[in-house]
Order: structure tokens, then C-alpha cells, then sequence
């Protein structure tokens, strides 16, 4: 749970409330006036109460939720959390885990009940429930994805410290985050606004106050993650309609082509997603190849043999990253894809079926 990290840590600076101050000036000895003096505190304070920052906040914190976790055996935990309709909160999967009573509360009201009505490992999403909710707007998602440099507060509840705003830019796109059984959260989102325990669950927005992603966690200083806003919208809905989310699945082990990869299996260009084994009985069984060998360059030791994922139905996959987000936001279980690859040397392309992930 969220108080003691559980998951994964969350490291970082304490983030920085941002709030509207009132500017004071001492008149002047010299040629200004008092008059005049006066007007530039009363500008000032105008100035100051027009901060980007100050309007965003307003606009978006009503909807932000603190939450209360609390379970048979432990102390329990807190995190964040927003309303994205008149009764459903999303917040992290690892913020609810374990718990059996849980509660969220409003800017200006007190602790409410709510129950987990979904939950997915795989992605850190899940969504509660509460019976009532104050007069308040939902926050609603961007339309397109934000560009790197994209200006972005995160609005939350670190160490408690309920309605918590610090800014940011969003650092990076496309990032991959470790989830359960080995697997990966794909097309994430990284940012430099400070999050700390306690932000988890809560929103990242831009400047126009439309969510870009879950914060999922912190793993240094200036360096944070969120749930991208596709991901989310692709898995919220099942929670909330079924309890779960399936995810696509390949059934393989995968490694972005590195140089001495791609030196070991004589690749160019060196890119690319090395398939470095294949489950037995899965997807990709009897369609995809796994490493059959190895070989040693410059002292170490280099799979080979397997195949090389070069694009998968009309998406070039130069990266893991690359791969990833396609499976996570354009596929689903069931689905039939045409996989590009590279094998002894030649292209071929092979017609995959996805299958589910397994329980964790």
C-alpha cells in the first residue's frame, strides 16, 4: 500500500504546494508616490492571483480525493485519487492492494465509504466506488497526447498533505515501468514534477486542467511516472463494467536489439525486438523462433538464433517501448496480427493470434 511502498519506492524531493500569495510593497523615500506604490502591490497581487498554476488548481482539485486503506492484518495505507464521473474514482492498483474497508474524501468534505469495483495488476489501474459525491466536475482526459515539454502539475496527497500541487514538464513519452510476473506497463509517461508517498492514484494534468496520466511513482529525483491517459481509458471502462481487464499477450520474452546483439546475429539495422525465447504452449508457439545458442562478445555472453520482430501488422517496432504500446493500446486478446520478422538472415512476415495474460 501506498504509506509504506509496498510496490515500488517513491523517491524525490517533497513536491511544493503552488498557491496565489498577496504582494506587499513598502511605499518608497524616493519620487514615487504612495499612490503609485500602492497600485503597482495592487497589480502585483493581480499578477500573482492570475498564475497559471492557481487557475489550474482551482479548476482540478476539487475533483482530487484522498484515500484511506485499511486491512484485517496491517495498519493500512494512503494514497490519491480523482472522479471521472458522478460515482467512480480512478486511482493505482497498488494504493488499493490488500486492503478490506477503504474511504475518500473530498476537498470540503468528510471521509465517505467506497468499495473497489475493479482492480488490474498489469496496469496499476483501479477504480472505487462511493455512494454520494459533493457538486463537483469530473476530470476528463486529453484528447491527443502531450508533447515532451508539455507543461504539467500533479495534484495530490503526498505524506498526507491533502490538495498538494507541483509543477512540471513532462519529460518523456512511450516510457515502460515494471509490472507483475515480469511483465510491463506500456506507453507510460515521465515527467519532473515532484511526486512523493501519497501522490500515487492522483492526476497529472496539463495547464488546461485535462488528465495525461495515473501517477504511478517516483523513482528519483525529478524523475516520475503516470499511467498514460490512452492506457487508462482502454482499461477503466472494463473495470468498471466487468471487475477486470485482459490484456493481449504474445507468450514471449522479449529484449530490445542492443549493438552487441545486434553484432551477435549479424543484424543491420541494428534495431528491432530480439525474441529471446518462446513460452511453451503460448501464442507464439510454432510461430514466433526463441534464442537456440549463443555466442561471447567481448567477454560476454549473447543469445542468437531467435527472431527479430521488425513490425507488427503496419507499426514499425524499432524498440521494445515501440512493441509494447502497439499490443497495449491497438490490440486485444483474440485479435489476429501480421508480424514482420527477421530469421537467418531473411524477412518473413508470420500471422500471430494474441492470447490473454495469465493471472498474476
Amino acid at each position: 500500500m501506498e504509506q509504506s511502498l509496498s510496490r515500488r519506492a517513491m523517491l524525490g524531493a517533497l513536491g511544493t504546494a503552488v498557491a496565489a500569495t498577496a504582494g506587499c510593497q513598502t511605499p518608497g523615500m524616493g519620487s514615487e508616490s504612495s499612490e503609485d506604490s500602492a497600485d503597482q502591490s495592487s497589480q502585483a497581487a493581480t499578477d500573482q492571483s492570475d498564475s497559471v498554476y492557481t487557475d489550474v488548481y482551482q479548476e482540478v482539485a476539487d475533483a482530487v480525493v484522498s484515500i484511506r486503506v485499511y486491512a484485517e492484518t496491517t495498519v493500512g495505507g494512503q494514497g490519491s485519487g480523482f472522479l471521472i464521473d458522478d460515482e467512480h474514482i480512478v486511482t493505482n492498483e497498488h494504493v488499493v492492494a490488500g486492503g478490506s474497508e477503504y474511504y475518500v474524501r473530498f476537498a470540503d468534505t468528510g471521509w465517505r465509504s467506497a468499495t473497489v469495483v475493479g482492480a488490474d495488476v498489469y496496469s496499476d489501474l483501479a477504480v472505487l466506488r462511493v455512494g454520494s459525491t459533493p457538486d463537483v466536475t469530473p476530470l476528463s482526459f486529453v484528447e491527443t497526447e502531450p508533447t515532451v515539454g508539455t507543461e504539467v502539475v500533479a495534484i495530490g496527497n503526498p505524506f498526507g498533505l491533502s490538495g498538494s500541487v507541483s509543477a512540471g514538464i513532462i519529460s518523456g513519452v512511450d516510457r515502460t515501468l515494471q509490472s507483475a510476473n515480469n511483465f510491463s506497463i506500456a506507453d507510460a509517461v515521465q515527467t519532473d514534477a515532484p511526486v512523493n508517498p501519497g501522490n500515487s492514484g492522483g492526476p497529472l494534468v496539463t495547464l488546461d486542467g485535462d488528465v495525461v496520466g495515473v501517477i504511478n511513482s517516483g523513482g528519483g529525483d525529478n524523475v516520475a511516472f503516470a499511467i498514460s491517459a490512452p492506457l487508462t481509458q482502454r482499461v477503466v471502462p472494463s473495470l468498471i463494467q466487468t471487475g477486470d481487464y485482459d490484456h493481449p499477450y504474445m507468450g514471449v520474452g522479449l529484449q530490445s536489439v542492443s549493438p552487441r546483439i545486434a553484432e551477435a546475429n549479424n543484424l543491420d539495422p541494428g534495431s528491432g525486438v530480439y525474441i529471446s525465447r518462446v513460452v511453451d504452449g503460448g501464442p507464439a508457439a510454432g510461430v514466433l523462433q526463441g534464442s537456440d545458442g549463443s555466442t561471447t562478445v567481448s567477454g560476454t555472453e549473447i543469445p542468437t538464433g531467435g527472431d527479430v520482430v521488425r513490425q507488427m501488422d503496419e507499426t514499425p517496432t524499432p524498440t521494445r517501448q515501440a512493441l509494447g504500446s502497439f499490443l497495449a493500446l491497438e490490440t486485444s486478446p483474440g485479435e489476429t496480427v501480421d508480424v514482420l520478422v527477421e530469421r537467418d538472415g531473411t524477412q518473413e512476415t508470420v500471422e500471430l493470434t494474441l492470447g490473454t495474460r495469465p493471472e498474476p
